[in-house]
């Protein structure tokens, strides 16, 4: 029976398109951070949406599980298979392709395997703007971008990933295709069912094609450095910047000094904006639609009133690009020094914006209590509420024992998200590491209505099984 159901598969996609020798197959198995390797019966390379129906149908039919995959950069194992081996991988990296640029209606229709960095520069071809941006985003692809509903840096502007689509086409469990490729900014003709599929992680069904909104590209961006005393002062430079800049704020970062102190260690080559450290500091862009003049008129203004009442210590203001882009190096290699730093536990967390300073201050002082010396990577999209607050041993402390205190960290840090009304997970997703987590602070109620459209949908469970549920 598998080899039958592999010539089926054969006979779709072609020989080459079908890998089943364990070297081929080694690339798509293994996730982001290389911790856990998982097994498959063999990996599908499809190269349009009617092959990804017509495998899914075999795969239906046979009673095989599917872990759909993109660029495999998802942080929560959700697009590597489980040790089972049952399952086939199905990449959808060959769906590459702009399909279309519609400069009147703002909109670009893409195949789900084209790369984050490929539809950027489509749109800024044709002098518009798609402003999704991730560290990883010359290496994600935009299916694997939707089926997490992934943020970055720019969400305090344009929203995450499912504010900037308006349309799917999606491949059924039952290998049927749905196409919801409509460019349309209202469509009140029944169930939203382009929202059950973004952020769904290929639980529900595969996204093989998105139309996604274009926004004008800005004239011009400007970008700071602020330092401040604490998280509380930082939300107050957030508010007083969100009063002065309106929408032209477009991001607004936070990082600790240790942070900080952990990029220069590992990167000396990039700037220090600051001649003595901080507690904290907060990297601040203003985009204008009229000038780069305006755009500083209004960062300026914002941050001299800052200075003026408390709420900063000090700032840089880039004059330049690659000034700016010094800046934003920074904020870009902290996950890279904490790699390179060793092993740490991960939290990619999001709380109430007005909740974040109170978080930090309670659970700085619970984990220093537990466990003495543990160093603090916190750092995030202070705009948009989302902290990536990583846990790191002590200095000169073994990465290898300290991961061992995983559940217990774990515990204190999303109990505390819990108590101060957060999520345990703002933009990774959930995939099979954070499963457990779900269950235990999800309301009975929510996980009983997702486990009803799960089964609804896919009764035979054969979509990224063991993921979210």
């Amino acid at each position: 029976m598998a080899e039958d159901f592999l010539a089926r598969c054969r006979a779709i996609v072609g020989a080459p398109r079908v890998l089943v020798d364990a070297a081929d197959m080694a690339p798509y198995l293994t996730d982001w951070r290389g911790r856990f390797t998982g097994r498959a019966r063999a990996v599908l390379l499809p190269g349009d949406t009617a092959e990804v129906a017509r495998l899914v149908q075999a795969c239906a039919e046979a009673r095989v599980p599917i872990v759909p995959q993109g660029g495999r950069t998802g942080l929560v194992l959700g697009s590597v298979p489980d040790a089972s081996g049952g399952a086939v991988v199905l990449s959808l990296r060959r769906m590459n392709r702009i399909l279309e640029v519609d400069t009147v209606n703002r909109t670009i229709t893409v195949q789900a395997g084209c790369i984050l960095q490929q539809i950027q520069e489509a749109a800024f071809e044709a002098g518009l703007l798609f402003p999704l941006s991730l560290a990883a985003e010359g290496s994600c692809t935009i299916g694997g971008n939707l089926s997490t509903n992934a943020g970055g840096t720019a969400v305090l502007r344009y929203g995450n990933t499912r504010e900037l689509c308006l349309g799917l086409e999606v491949v059924t469990p039952q290998g049927r295709i749905w196409d919801g490729l409509r460019g349309l900014r209202k469509d009140n003709t029944g169930y939203a069912l382009r929202e059950l599929f973004v952020g769904a992680e290929g639980t529900l069904g595969i996204i093989t094609a998105a139309v996604l909104k274009l926004h004008p590209q800005p004239k011009a961006a400007v970008t700071a450095l602020v330092a401040v005393e604490s998280p509380e002062r930082a939300l107050g430079l957030l508010s007083l910047m969100q009063d002065v800049c309106g929408a032209s704020l477009t991001a607004f970062e936070l990082m600790s000094a240790f942070c900080l102190r952990l990029v220069a260690e590992h990167f000396p080559h990039l700037p220090r904006p600051f001649a003595q450290a901080h507690a904290q500091y907060a990297l601040l862009e203003v985009s204008s639609s009229e000038s780069e003049a305006h755009g500083l008129a209004l960062l300026e203004s914002a941050i001299e009133a800052a200075l003026e009442g408390g709420l900063a210590i000090d700032a840089v203001v880039a004059t330049s690009h690659a000034q700016s882009g010094g800046l934003w190096q920074l904020r870009e290699h902290i996950p890279l020094a904490q790699a390179a730093a060793g092993k740490n536990i991960k939290h990619d967390v999001s709380l109430p914006i007005s909740r974040i300073a109170d978080f930090i201050v309670v659970t700085d002082a619970q984990l220093a209590e537990h466990f003495p010396g543990c160093q603090i990577v916190c750092f995030g999209h202070l705009g948009d509420g989302n902290l990536h607050y990583n846990v790191a041993p002590p200095p000169g402390g073994s990465h290898d024992a300290f991961l061992a205190n995983q559940d217990a960290i774990n515990r204190i840090v999303h109990d505390n998200v819990a108590a101060f009304e957060g999520s345990i997970s703002a933009e990774h997703g959930i995939g099979a590491l954070k499963r457990e987590e779900l269950k235990r602070y999800k309301d009975d109620v929510e996980l009983d209505m997702m486990r009803a459209i799960k089964s609804a949908l896919d009764p035979l469970g054969i979509m990224n099984p063991g993921k979210i549920l």
